[in-house]
């Protein structure tokens, strides 16, 4: 048996029949539906999501920090840090992603989704590891990436390619070492070579 396919219409419809004036914007493109919500309805909204007979997302397929602070080439007027989550209705054979902000930019912090899906734990801690955006009643957030003692979250915009901190096995202390980074950071152009029958061209 074929399953039957839902139209972005029927799940805007379904949506808005499930959050209401509490949904601050619904966009269908490209065949998918994003609906964006206040931080402080996003608990309530996911639980909406999950147990409304017209939305019936039972599964949380992944979820993602974004810094929106260099989007569309600076042009992005907005809060700094989102949280966009992929939900998924095996019920009902449709997909939605959730979309929200912190309200902060200096300390991003939205809340956990993991007491409503368990699958929110490990996707939750890279956001926290990558982009430091801090999830509010999460039981064991800490970095699952990066090593222990580093510095910073490496997904911002802000943060520099060569990082801060490098590290290097010392021989005289048989030991593995943190330092200061010691590269200098510069720009590489690349040199283009062609050939004088490049690409069977004879002149």
């Amino acid at each position: 048996m074929t399953a039957v396919s839902v139209t972005p219409e029927a799940i805007h419809d379904a949506v808005v029949l499930a959050l209401g004036s509490k949904a601050k914007q619904i966009v269908s493109r490209l065949g998918e539906v994003t609906v964006t919500v206040a931080a402080a309805d996003y608990l309530w909204a996911a639980e909406q999501l999950r147990d409304h007979a017209a939305c019936r997302f039972e599964q949380l397929i992944d979820v993602c920090g974004v810094d929106y602070s260099s989007y569309g080439d600076g042009a992005w007027d907005g809060l700094r840090y989102g949280v966009v989550s992929h939900l998924l209705s095996v019920s009902l054979n449709q997909r939605l992603r959730l979309k929200v902000f912190a309200p902060d930019d200096d300390l991003p912090v939205v809340p956990s989704l993991n007491g409503i899906w368990s699958a929110a734990n490990w996707f939750e801690r890279e956001a926290f590891d990558l982009y430091g955006i801090v999830f509010e009643g999460h039981a064991d957030l800490r970095r699952i990436l990066t090593d222990y003692g580093f510095i910073g979250h490496p997904f911002r915009k802000d943060f520099p390619v060569t990082g801060h901190v490098e590290m290097r096995y010392d021989a005289e202390q048989k030991r593995v070492v943190y330092q200061p980074v010691t590269i200098e950071p510069r720009e590489i152009t690349p040199r283009v070579i062609r050939e004088d029958n490049y690409a069977g061209k004879v002149h």
